[in-house]
């Protein structure tokens, strides 16, 4: 497991030896691990990651490969059980003012909420069973990002959220680029993230990327590392134009700095 040193926000990759005529399938903390063929004839890993809300402790998440060896006439199973100690993250406070709405939502705020949490849900859904990213993850503007990634937020004095993603000091009219090659499942504004683009990568992998001020690509877009995916800016619930770019895997939200250091042009 890549890193071995596992806290809460981390990526990881898992590496399994084993024939490429085999089947090897598993499962951590409830999230069932999809296989990929590396550049090695023994070589096969997943990308996987510990939420930044885990909760810390040895037996937090208990990770479960199992490996299937097909030959001819018969068949051969071997399973390997570890529990991976998950290691706290220590992340700042900060305080924040923003629109009231944001904080305390009316009614038909609240509506609006609901049917995009939906939508959301179904985009979440919407992976691809195979790896579509090509190589190492790219930061998606040319700005310098701030040390946000899992801060406990103050929003007007009530702790609200930690935020689960990494900000960029962008300017309105930023050109943002895809981190990495993949699928849009989402392209719309939304309530909080609002004008908000998300590509798929595969396998669960996705990344996120919000307060746009303009969206130039379309659901179900397949675009290349680097592609112009729109213009950053300043919609929904923000304190001033920048670009908010998060990272998921299966529900968990990863940390995006330690996404950009995975040598996945190592792997395939």
């Amino acid at each position: 497991m890549t890193p071995a040193f596992v806290v809460a926000g981390s990526p990881e990759i898992i590496r399994v030896t084993a024939p490429r005529d085999a089947h090897v399938e598993g499962d951590w903390d409830g999230h069932a691990l999809q296989f990929f063929p590396g550049h090695a004839t023994d070589a096969w890993y997943a990308l996987a990651g510990v939420d930044v809300e885990a909760a810390p402790g040895p037996a937090a998440v208990a990770s479960t490969i199992r490996i299937t060896v097909h030959h001819p006439g018969h068949d051969n199973a071997d399973e390997v059980r570890q529990t991976i100690a998950i290691h706290p993250a220590h992340y700042r406070t900060t305080s924040l003012t923003v629109a009231p709405k944001f904080v305390e939502p009316g009614p038909d705020e609240l509506k609006r909420i609901a049917a995009e949490s939906e939508i959301k849900k179904k985009a979440y859904a919407g992976t691809a069973d195979r790896p579509l990213w090509a190589g190492d993850f790219a930061a998606p503007v040319a700005a310098k990002p701030t040390d946000s990634f899992g801060t406990r937020r103050m929003l007007n004095g009530k702790l609200a959220a930690v935020h689960k993603g990494m900000d960029f000091r962008a300017a309105s009219g930023t050109v943002v680029h895809a981190g990495n090659a993949g699928t849009v499942v989402l392209a719309q504004p939304l309530y909080y993230e609002g004008n908000c683009v998300i590509v798929d990568h595969g396998l669960g992998l996705m990344s996120l990327y919000m307060h746009f001020s303009r969206i130039d690509v379309k659901p179900g877009q397949r675009v290349t590392k680097g592609q112009r995916l729109g213009l950053s800016g300043a919609t929904g619930r923000v304190t001033g134009p920048h670009l908010h770019w998060a990272i998921r895997w299966q529900g968990a939200m990863l940390d995006p700095a330690k996404v950009l250091r995975l040598k996945l042009s190592e792997l395939r």
